[in-house]
């Protein structure tokens, strides 16, 4: 997926997972995951996806600061 958010691309596709976190199984109507990326200019962002009933109902990208993404893996032990 890639998204455009001020002026900055971001794409899962040209980019480095560093973790993924899954709430739920797959078809779960509320499941969903959370996945860290970096890009090469070491930009962080979220990619999210879920189930109609979940908190990420809708797939998307989230930008995020390199200490914000430092939260996120300690909130979901990564």
């Amino acid at each position: 997926m890639k998204k455009i958010i001020c002026k900055v691309e971001y794409d899962t596709e040209a980019s480095t997972q560093v973790a993924k976190f899954t709430e739920g199984q797959f078809g779960d109507p509320a499941g969903y995951e959370e996945t860290l990326y970096v890009t090469e200019g070491g930009k962080y962002f979220l990619y999210v996806n879920g189930g109609e009933e979940s908190v990420h109902a809708k797939e998307d990208i989230k930008r995020m600061s390199a200490a914000k993404a430092e939260e996120w893996k300690a909130e979901h032990n990564l």
